[in-house]
């Protein structure tokens, strides 16, 4: 088990506002006195970042893979002591399938009016929030695992840290996009929590439920929201402590009643690699029907149910 206080150099990406900016704050005032980048966009961001003593680089996750990991490689150049990633930038959009026509066609991925509320349901904008919220992450991590994996062989642990949604687990359906791409990478991080299982490579998870942020200003809803967000006073302390125990799954309020609910037991499978991807030798059909997921899956098996 790796804790956030072993962290030598942490890097925070989406760190100019939210959850990003204040778990950055927070763990660079921990008294380890960790090392701490904060990554981003906006330039007057990034600038009171360093003010409050933070190291800063300008980062844009929304390129192609080749570029991001040149630019990751670059920061593991500049930043040799680097063992700790919390992959936390996002991107969030409503879509309405039923009332809205999306045209592959009619824009290409780098349209100036992705932020148009006209055009805001064009392929071009889905493609955009699959790419930030999952296809960024991952090739952040396999840019990364090089490094970490040379660290971790002599002796150093490591923690790659993403930031998914209590959303993951329970949908809201008017931001399915969204929800799918947080439930994809909240999917892949169990399977690699199962891979590194015994390494110094730590995956984590952190789950938050609805919390106080600028994610929610495009969209017109951050007033409404705000009524029963949780503050980011609160949820912050609550996430620390967990990465300070090394939890797998970071998580609080509805979210955490959520996966508690929900995901555990999938979780528990997973990290034992109980399911099997063929019948097992213990296989016994009961009655022709669909698949079910019985008690004796806990141990590998399998069953039928009409």
């Amino acid at each position: 088990m790796s804790s956030i206080n072993d962290s030598r150099c942490v890097l925070v990406t989406g760190a100019t506002s939210g959850i990003g900016r204040a778990l950055a704050i927070a763990i660079s005032e921990l008294p380890s006195h960790p090392k701490v980048i904060g990554t981003g966009r906006r330039p007057d961001r990034l600038k009171e970042l360093e003010t409050a003593g933070l190291e800063v680089i300008s980062l844009d996750l929304d390129v192609d893979a080749k570029s991001l990991t040149r630019n990751v490689r670059g920061i593991i150049q500049k930043y040799p002591d680097l063992d700790t990633i919390i992959l936390n930038a996002g991107f969030q959009r409503e879509f309405d399938f039923l009332n809205n026509d999306v045209d592959i066609d009619s824009t290409s991925h780098d349209s100036p009016t992705l932020n148009d509320k006209v055009h805001r349901n064009l392929f071009a904008v889905l493609y955009r929030e699959a790419q930030l919220n999952y296809l960024s992450v991952m090739a952040f991590i396999v840019a990364t695992l090089p490094h970490f994996k040379e660290l971790a062989a002599a002796g150093r642990p490591c923690m790659v840290v993403n930031v998914t949604s209590g959303l993951c687990v329970v949908p809201a359906t008017h931001l399915s996009n969204y929800t799918a791409s947080k439930a994809a990478l909240h999917s892949m991080t169990m399977s690699l929590q199962s891979q590194f299982q015994g390494t110094n490579i730590h995956f984590i998870e952190v789950v938050p439920p609805l919390v106080e942020s600028e994610l929610h200003d495009f969209e017109g809803t951050t007033e409404r929201l705000s009524n029963f967000w949780m503050p980011l006073d609160q949820y912050i302390p609550l996430t620390l402590k967990g990465l300070q125990k090394g939890e797998p799954h970071v998580s609080c309020g509805a979210a955490a009643f959520a996966f508690e609910k929900f995901e555990k037991k999938k979780y528990e499978l997973a990290i034992k690699k109980a399911l099997p991807t063929a019948p097992t030798p213990d296989f016994k059909p009961v009655t022709r029907g669909q698949w079910f997921l019985s008690e004796t899956s806990l141990k590998g098996g399998w069953g039928w149910k009409k």
